[in-house]
C-alpha cells in the first residue's frame, strides 16, 4: 500500500518527508529522552553473555549522516512513544508487530498511518501484546495510551498525517491541545494553535524581561496562550 498518492519522486520531495530536525531539537519537541529517541532512529550496542549485540533502529531517519528527522518521522517517534508510555518492553516485540502489521494487513510504515485509528490499530494491538505478554488489564491500559497519542494527530484526505499537537510534558494528559506542529507553518516548529506564533519566541521574549501580559498584548493573544507556550517550551 503506498504512503501518499503520486510518484516515488513526489513523495521523496514532499515537504514533509524533508529532514528538519536534529536529534536533540526532535526529542525536545516531543518531551522524549534524546537517549530513546536516538536508539529507535540510530539503534544502539548492548552487552550480552556472548558479546555486544545491536538493536537495529525502528524509524529511517529523512537523513543518516548526522541524523535528521522528517515532520513524517516526528509522527512515527510520537506514535511508538505511545506504545512505549509504561510499558518497558524490548525494542524487538514493536518491531515484529510492526513487520506482522505489514506482513498481514498489508500496510507499510504503519505508525504512519491512519488505519491506526480503524480496525487495523486492534489487529495490530492484539499482535503487540500478545508478543509482550500483558495482562488484559495492562493491554486495556496500553490501548487507552496508545489512543491518547492517536488523537494528537491529524490527517490529509490521503489518510496521511499532516499536522501532530504535542503533549505538553512527558506525562500523557488528557488537555485540550493548545501548540501544533505543522510542516506548512514556521517551518515546522512548535506554535500556538491557530496563531502561528511559535512557542520559542513568545518564551524567549518573556526570558529577555518582558510580562507575560506586554508580550500577550504585543501579539494581540491572550495571556493563557503565552503562558501555554512558555509551559510547553519549560516542560521536562
Amino acid at each position: 500500500m503506498p504512503l501518499v498518492k503520486g510518484s516515488t519522486a513526489a513523495i521523496r520531495n514532499d515537504r514533509r518527508n524533508q529532514p528538519a530536525y536534529p536529534l536533540a531539537e526532535a526529542a525536545r519537541y516531543l518531551k522524549l529522552s534524546p537517549a530513546t529517541l536516538r536508539t529507535w532512529v540510530v539503534g544502539r550496542d548492548y552487552p550480552t553473555a556472548r558479546g555486544t549485540r545491536h538493536f537495529e533502529p525502528l524509524i529511517v531517519p529523512a537523513e543518516q549522516s548526522p541524523p535528521q528527522l522528517s515532520f513524517w518521522n516526528l509522527i512515527e517517534a510520537h506514535v511508538l512513544w505511545g506504545l512505549r508510555t509504561d510499558h518497558r518492553v524490548p525494542i524487538k516485540a514493536v518491531r515484529e508487530a510492526l513487520d506482522f502489521a505489514e506482513r498481514e494487513l498489508g500496510i507499510e510504515r504503519l505508525l504512519l498511518r491512519k488505519e491506526l485509528c480503524t480496525s487495523a490499530r486492534q489487529l495490530f494491538l492484539d499482535k503487540y501484546g500478545e508478543l509482550i505478554e500483558l495482562s488484559p488489564s495492562h493491554q486495556f491500559a496500553m490501548k487507552q495510551i496508545f489512543d491518547s497519542h492517536l488523537q494528537r494527530v491529524e490527517w490529509d484526505e490521503w489518510q496521511f498525517p499532516v499536522r501532530l499537537f504535542p503533549f505538553m510534558s512527558s506525562e500523557v494528559a488528557p488537555s485540550e491541545p493548545s501548540i501544533t506542529i505543522d510542516p506548512g507553518i514556521a517551518f515546522g516548529r512548535p506554535t500556538l494553535r491557530g496563531r502561528g506564533i511559535t512557542t520559542e519566541v513568545l518564551a524567549d521574549r518573556i526570558d529577555a524581561g518582558e510580562s507575560i501580559e506586554e508580550v500577550a498584548a504585543d501579539y494581540g493573544i491572550a495571556v493563557a496562550e503565552v503562558e501555554q507556550a512558555i509551559l510547553y517550551e519549560r516542560a521536562a
